[in-house]
């Protein structure tokens, strides 16, 4: 009674994801940062020096600021990547209120040429995430540890497609594998190897389409993607 409790359990969340990833991957409008008006002098606030290994999501995080306002007041654009000993503005505050902890950082899925970046449009449809340009076969990481919610032989127009959901509600989505060798309700960790890069429909290039989500809101990928 107690393993059918869980399937039955296991199976709505399956669906529920799928339902959810068929609203918001194929046609919803992406969350675009809107350009921002000049700060002004006398916004208060300090400036953040940019270290290697950092993201403007653990910057957000160190200063308990909004990500997105962070993104808006310093003019970072859905294609922009922060470096190394770039200042950042940080809006009402003065120091950083928290260390990081032991919320756990997302990695690349994958090593290679980014060839369409999140907003962009690409075969004709709106990009939420990164399309990342990489051998046939080449092994896809797990962004951050979680446990796999969903897998699809064949979505549409994305080919073999997994889910993975972390603790705090983030989401990483995996399209256009070769192969997934991972299942739903699997828990994975950060860095192990789900899957292969692929190739699906007419598109005969091998990429990987990756997207971090928060909640079903799709995130800009370079904001939570160190260099």
């Amino acid at each position: 009674m107690k393993n059918t409790k869980f399937t039955i359990q296991n199976f709505l969340l399956l669906v529920t994801s799928y339902v959810l990833l068929v609203t918001f991957l194929p046609g919803c409008a992406t969350t675009s940062i809107p350009p921002a008006a000049k700060t002004p002098v006398s916004t208060p606030g300090t400036y953040h020096t940019v270290k290697r290994g950092e993201t403007l999501w653990r910057i957000s995080k160190l200063y308990d600021v909004d990500l997105e306002e962070l993104a808006r007041i310093n003019r970072i654009s859905d294609a922009s990547r922060i470096e190394v000993n770039q200042m950042i503005f940080i809006p009402r505050r003065k120091k950083q209120l928290q260390s990081f902890g032991s919320v756990e950082d997302f990695i690349w899925p994958v090593r290679g040429r980014v060839i369409s970046t999140f907003g962009q449009t690409y075969a004709n449809m709106i990009n939420r995430g990164l399309n990342i340009h990489a051998p046939y076969n080449d092994d896809v990481l797990a962004s951050r540890s979680g446990r796999v919610i969903f897998y699809s032989e064949n979505f549409t127009g994305y080919g073999k497609t997994l889910i993975i959901e972390h603790p705090d509600g983030f989401l990483t989505v995996y399209a256009r594998n070769s192969r997934v060798i991972v299942k739903p309700g699997q828990n994975v960790r950060k860095g192990e190897v789900i899957a292969s890069v692929g190739r699906s429909g007419r598109d005969k290039e091998s990429y990987l389409h990756f997207e971090i989500r928060k909640g079903n809101l799709p995130q800009n990928p370079y904001f939570y993607l160190a260099n």
